[in-house]
Parts: structure tokens; C-alpha cells; sequence
């Protein structure tokens, strides 16, 4: 059977001379889209010859006949051939040829942003209505109905979905995009499919990739079919005679030369960071504002795919400026590869050639950001973007050798939420995943560990209770068991905001270099003298408030919350609005499994003492203790030492007086200057009763640990004769708290 059999209807040759036939009454001879019935539009003619000429379109038979043939297809292709929007429509139109007996089609992408731009065009080429025929599912939206036929969505979400569809079965066809980018969920989602397709012959699973990642996949899955898309002819490609140590400015040097010699087209910019693309942003915008107007405007747009940033159109530019700008510069990292896949106004590519990424450290549960060098793919990726009439300078030499690929993330990330997320697939019959790369066996047994002292696993290492309820919650596994002990200590919503803000990107920005004042002074009007967590309640707290628009108060959070004095933000609006979304949706996860809900009572000194309590349930092993008064903290599990972070409610203290001596620790980051983040006050006495005692007991040796057993030794002194109730709060609780003590708690240890 021919990939032209599973087209319902004409072929396409046929709906476009159709389409131009003279003299034809209104409403005869119409071609129906095959999806919803209706006559196809006239911009559907229009833009079913645009799709004709990308580079996919060669092997649309060769690609639907293999998909009937065999159960694993691998797409090979480069940047700009159009895999990404014409194979999961040729999918959908394989599952309507077998009326969708089988299943729908999902598509999975690395970045949110990336999933709805691509479903909205997708949904314009088959005339369908985004929501309905065509939708998507990311974190915190979803864009879907009971017509829809293709989804894309985001790969954590599909993992997600296999908590309560192992097996995928609402799928006829999964269509794994961007599998170079070897993202932790990703190389899971692989691993996981691997096995699927043994117990349902009927599924069909296409690999979207490049020629570098093809050769991999094919050794990782055996025998299978690979289809390899022909390259567009890439750009003239100009190398640097020298490594350029300076890359940044390089690269900010090579845009305002290229401005001026005044050829047409857009710039993109490759820099190693999100710190750095924030930074050129403004120092663009200053040279540009100085510019002689005779060489036009020239207009930086950031775009930072973790923060959800998005490509304006050219149309949207204008009616922000009432024209359209002269010339863009996209400013961009090695995430935002795969957004230019729309863009034709692309004539030139800065590539510094570097990238920074956070490599994880089990043994000191710690990030450290690393320089390295792209990978030959990404190098031959930022070639295609603009097609052969571009150029595309590369800031190091010809000669330099590049890696195949990078170091996929399940090798340098956090392995315990993934371990976590794999035994509750245990339970579903799919425990066994093999992973393309596997980790490192020390990686393995330190998520264990963690998991144990978590309580997330029995005496057989298999989930417990409390592990099945974690992994309910999309949230990193410490948190997930602060969430749960919230539900004892009678925090709930205080614990949902901490858990939002702290989940989602920061809405702290980090300011450019010269406005760290500015910043600080934005920042300290929301500290809580109790600490960080503290802090950013009291951001959110005022963010509803201003949405209440409630007098005074509301006038002075315009100020805060959208422009300082300097005209810059410090503060993302629209992130805070997401964490509304957040909260609804791990809420609603709450009161699914029927945990208690409480009121909020924020600002109490009971409430402040059992955040903390809920929060030493899920991070008892980040805690820090100051050595010599002077802000050198002591990390008890690995013996670091570190600072807090400057923009902490307490690392803004110059003088360093009044700081705490007993802290726990969000996040621990290995830099030039060893930092803490997000940072609150705590007493030794309430994390000996929270952390569990087999964990102390494994503690190193220390000073500080010597310390917290002389309290237990004291303790344990005074209430030797004492029949002590496991349900009993410490004597240091205040009678009123007691109380007001929900008698109806869950077990969290």
C-alpha cells in the first residue's frame, strides 16, 4: 500500500487545481477537509504551496509507508525542513485512515513556547480551529477538546500522563521531537517507549532528530527504518582567526558592524547564557538609542525559552512602535535553537560557539555552572537558520574540534525526581526503562538514599504510601513532602505559594550590571524578617492585593511591580499570574486524594513556626550553620562552606550583624563565590525533631553536628522519666498554637 492510500479524498495536486477552476458555482465542487468536514479555505491553498517547498515534503510517501510498515520510525533532518510541523499531520491523516481505532497522535517538545507556536501553525495548515482538531497541553494550560486528532505537548506532560496511561493507549502515534536535545524527560520518554511498543504492536513511535543523534538511536533501538531529509543549503560561513576569549563584546561589536554597513535582514546572536542575552539586551539598546537615525532602527529582543519567551512577529512590533523596526537582533542561547523555525527575516548568525550549563553534584546535592563548547550538531544548526543567502560568523577558528553531542541532562541532573517518577511506572508494569545513556550507579543509589530518608520507600524499596502521594505532585520530591507535612501543620496555602514560586521561574530579575542598587532597593520592600520563603509570600500576597486594587497599597505596587525609577523591571508580573495557575492545580491535586486544606493564616507566630516545621520535612538535609558570626555557613551534609546570596532577605547585610547561625537552604550553587539561596531562619531544636534519626546519625562528623547531639543529650536528660507522645509539640510552641492544632493529620513520617 502506497503513502498516497492513506490521504482521504484528492491528492494535493488535485485540491489546488480544484481550487483554481474558473467559472465554478458557489458551494459546487468544493474540496471537504478531511478532519472536520468543511470547505478548505483559500489560505489553506496558500499555504499548502509553502509547505510543498520545504525539504520534509520529498518523503511524505517514503514516510507514510514506512509508518504502515513498521512500529519505529527515525526522521533525520536539520534546522528549516519542516519535520516539526508536516510529520504529525501526515500522522494524523495514518490515524484517520484507520478512523482513529488505535488512537490519536501527541507530540512532545523540550520547551513550552515551542508547543503552542507550533500547534497554532499546524492548526492554520489544516484549516482546523486551534483547541479543537489541533491543540496542545503544557504546564499549567492546556488547549485541548474531545475532537482533538493531534496534541503537542510538552515532554514532562506526557510523562505525567503515563501515571495514569502507561501505556499510552489514547495514542496511535508518539512523535518524539527534538530527541537531540537529550533532556532528562526525553531520554525517559525513550527509554519508556522502548518497552511500551513490545506490549502494543499497534502503537507506531517517530523520533524527530538530527544526523549527529540518528546514528545513536539506531544503535540504542536495533534495525530500524531512517529516513534522512536533505539539507538546505546552508549559509556562507565565516570563521574567526583566533579564539576569542572576550566572545561577549566580540559578538556585540560583529551586531553594531553589521548595522552599520546597512544590509538588510535580522541578527541572531548565540551568547552561553540567560544572564548574558539580559545583559546584551540593554547594552544594545543603549548603543542603539545613539545611533544616526540614517542607519534605522535597531531593536534587541531577548528570548529565553525557559521563561517563556517567544519570536514577535512583525506585525506585533509594529503596533508596539507604530512601524516596523529596521532591523532585529535576537539575543538567544543554546535553548532557543529550535524557535527560529517560522523566521525568514533572518539574514545573519553570531555564534560564540560556548555555552554554560548546571552540572549536578550528588555528593554535595549542589550545581556548578560549566563553560563548553557547542556540539558539532548545534554548530551545523545555526548554519541553516537564514539559507544560503545569509552569513553566519563564527567566533572561534575553522579548526576547532566541536563534540558529537553534548552530555545528555539525565547525566548531569538531579537524578531523584526521575528515580521517584520510576517507581511509581514500577507499579504500572514498566518499571524497567533503558536508558540510552545510563547514569552513574553512585547517582542511582544517592536518589535512593535521599528517597529513603524522604520516607518515599519501604522496607523493600518500593514506593510507600507517602512516596505514592509525592509523586502525584508535579514538584521536585523535598518539596512535595514540605507540601504534604503543610497538610499537618496546618499551612497549606502558604506552603502552595512557596511551592509555586519556588517551582516556576524566579520572578526576581536579575539586574543589569549598575542597577544591583535599584534592584535591591525593589527587593527589600517585600523582605519578611524571617527569611526568604517569608519574603516570598509577602511578593505574592502583595501581587493579589494589587489585583484587588485596593487604595493606597495598590498605587504603591504599580510602582513595584511594573517600573522602577530607572525604567527597569525587577519584578515579572505575568510570572506571578502564573503562579495563581500553579497553586489552583496542585490545590485541586490536593483535594483529590483528600488531603485537608487550610485556611490561610499568614503572619501569625504559630503559622511561622509550622512553615518552617513543613519545610524541615522536605529539606532537612539542606541546612547551613554560621561558624564565626560573620556569614561563613557550614553545610552539615558534605562539609562546604558557602555564602548567601546577596539578594537574600539577609545577604543584603553588609555589615553581616544580626545574621542567623542556623539556616536552611533552597538551593546550593558552586561558583566564584559559593552561594545559598532563598534562605530562612530555623532553630536547632525543630530540625532534631523534623529531620528523621537514622539521617542525623549519617551526618559527618562536625562541630555543628556536635552541637545538635548536646541538645539531644539535654533533651533526653530532661524528660528521662517522661512518657513522651509521638504527637506532642516541643515545649518552645506557644500554648495558642497548640490549640488551634488540627486533632485530623496525615502521617508524613
Amino acid at each position: 500500500m502506497s503513502g498516497e492510500d492513506y490521504l482521504l479524498g484528492e491528492s494535493d495536486s488535485d485540491l489546488e487545481e480544484g481550487h483554481e477552476q474558473e467559472g465554478s458555482v458557489f458551494g459546487e465542487d468544493l474540496e471537504l477537509n478531511q478532519f472536520d468536514g468543511l470547505p478548505y479555505s483559500s489560505r489553506f491553498y496558500k499555504l499548502l504551496k509553502e509547505r510543498k517547498t520545504l525539504a520534509v515534503w520529498k518523503g511524505k510517501c517514503e514516510f507514510l509507508d514506512t509508518l504502515a510498515k513498521s512500529q519505529l520510525v527515525i526522521v533525520s533532518g536539520t534546522a528549516k525542513t519542516g519535520k516539526s510541523t508536516q510529520i504529525p499531520q501526515w500522522c494524523a491523516e495514518f490515524c484517520l485512515s484507520a478512523q482513529y481505532q488505535h488512537g490519536m497522535v501527541v507530540c512532545s517538545q523540550i520547551h513550552r513556547q515551542q508547543a503552542v507556536s507550533l500547534s497554532l501553525r499546524v492548526a492554520d495548515e489544516m484549516d482546523v480551529n486551534i483547541g479543537h482538531e489541533v491543540g496542545y497541553s503544557v504546564p499549567l494550560e492546556t488547549c485541548c477538546s474531545s475532537d482533538t486528532v493531534l496534541r503537542y505537548c510538552t515532554d514532562d506532560v506526557l510523562l505525567r500522563e503515563m501515571m495514569s496511561d502507561p501505556l499510552l493507549e489514547h495514542y496511535g502515534v508518539v512523535v518524539v521531537d527534538q530527541a537531540h536535545e537529550r533532556t532528562v524527560c526525553t531520554d525517559v520518554l525513550l527509554g519508556l517507549l522502548k518497552d511500551i511498543l513490545v506490549q502494543r504492536p499497534d502503537l507506531r513511535v517517530v523520533i524527530l532528530t538530527v544526523p549527529h543523534m540518528a546514528k545513536k538511536l539506531l544503535t540504542y533501538y536495533g534495525n530500524i527504518p531512517l529516513i534522512k531529509l536533505d539539507s538546505p543549503c546552508p549559509a556562507e560561513v565565516v570563521y574567526s582567526n583566533s579564539s576569542q576569549k572576550d566572545y561577549f563584546y566580540s559578538a556585540l561589536r560583529l551586531v553594531l558592524e553589521i548595522h552599520h554597513t546597512k544590509e538588510g535582514g535580522d541578527i541572531v546572536v548565540f551568547l552561553a547564557s540567560s544572564q548574558e542575552v539580559d545583559c546584551a539586551h540593554d547594552i544594545i539598546r543603549q548603543e542603539g538609542a545613539n545611533l544616526s537615525p540614517e542607519l534605522g532602527e535597531l531593536v534587541p529582543v531577548p528570548l529565553s525559552p525557559e521563561k517563556g519567551g517567544c519570536i514577535p512577529s512583525q506585525s506585533e512590533e509594529q503596533g508596539k512602535s507604530g512601524k516596523c523596526p529596521d532591523r532585529r537582533v535576537f539575543l538567544t542561547t543554546s535553548q532557543g535553537e529550535d524557535l527560529f523555525w517560522a523566521v525568514d527575516t533572518v539574514n545573519f548568525v553570531i555564534d560564540t560557539g560556548v555555552e554554560k550549563r548546571y552540572v549536578y553534584n550528588p555528593r554535595i546535592r549542589a550545581n556548578s555552572l560549566v563553560v563548553r563548547p557547542i556540539s558539532k550538531s548545534q554548530a551545523e544548526m545555526r548554519e541553516q537558520l537564514m539559507g544560503s543567502a545569509g552569513k553566519c560568523f563564527c567566533l572561534y577558528p575553522e579548526e576547532t574540534e566541536l563534540p558529537d553531542e553534548n552530555p545528555p541532562q539525565i547525566l548531569e541532573s538531579n537524578f531523584t525526581p526521575t528515580v521517584l517518577f520510576l517507581k511509581r511506572m514500577d507499579i504500572a508494569g514498566l518499571g524497567h526503562c533503558e536508558f540510552i545513556d545510563r547514569p552513574d550507579p553512585e547517582c542511582l543509589m544517592q536518589a535512593l538514599e535521599e528517597l529513603d530518608y524522604l520516607a518515599a520507600l519501604d522496607d523493600d524499596g518500593n514506593l510507600s504510601e507517602i512516596g505514592i502521594i509525592m509523586s502525584e505532585f508535579p514538584l521536585d520530591p523535598q518539596m512535595a513532602k514540605a507540601l504534604l507535612a503543610s497538610c499537618e501543620f496546618d499551612c497549606v496555602s502558604e506552603m502552595l505559594t512557596i511551592a509555586a514560586m519556588l517551582t516556576a521561574p524566579g520572578c526576581f530579575l536579575e539586574p543589569p550590571v549598575g542597577s544591583q542598587q535599584a534592584a535591591l532597593h525593589c527587593h527589600m520592600k517585600f523582605q519578611h524578617p524571617e527569611g526568604d520563603h517569608f519574603t516570598l509570600i509577602n511578593v505574592y500576597n502583595a501581587y493579589k492585593q494589587s489585583q484587588l486594587g485596593n487604595g493606597i497599597f495598590s498605587q504603591r505596587l504599580i510602582i513595584l511591580f511594573i517600573v522602577e525609577t530607572c525604567n527597569t523591571i525587577f519584578v515579572i508580573p505575568w510570572l506571578l499570574s502564573c503562579y495563581c495557575v500553579h497553586m489552583q492545580k496542585t490545590r485541586d491535586i490536593l483535594k483529590r486524594i483528600e488531603l485537608p486544606i487550610s485556611e490561610p493564616s499568614f503572619g501569625t507566630k504559630c503559622n511561622t513556626q509550622n512553615i518552617k516545621r513543613a519545610l524541615l520535612s522536605g529539606y532537612f538535609m539542606q541546612i547551613a550553620r554560621d561558624v564565626d558570626g560573620s556569614g561563613n555557613y557550614f553545610m552539615l551534609t558534605h562539609k562546604h562552606m558557602a555564602q548567601i546570596h546577596p539578594f537574600s532577605s539577609y545577604g543584603s547585610k553588609a555589615d553581616k550583624l544580626g545574621l542567623p547561625e542556623w539556616v536552611l537552604f533552597h538551593e546550593y550553587t558552586l561558583s566564584e563565590n559559593n552561594c545559598i539561596r532563598t534562605v530562612s531562619e530555623i532553630s536547632p531544636e525543630v530540625f532534631i525533631q523534623m529531620a528523621p534519626q537514622y539521617f542525623f546519625y549519617n551526618l559527618p562528623p562536625s562541630e555543628s553536628k556536635d552541637i545538635l547531639q548536646h541538645i539531644i543529650d539535654h533533651v533526653s536528660s530532661v524528660h528521662k522519666n517522661k512518657k513522651q507522645d509521638t504527637q506532642t509539640l516541643p515545649s518552645d510552641v506557644p500554648e495558642d498554637c497548640q490549640a488551634n492544632q488540627s486533632y485530623e493529620r496525615c502521617v508524613i513520617q
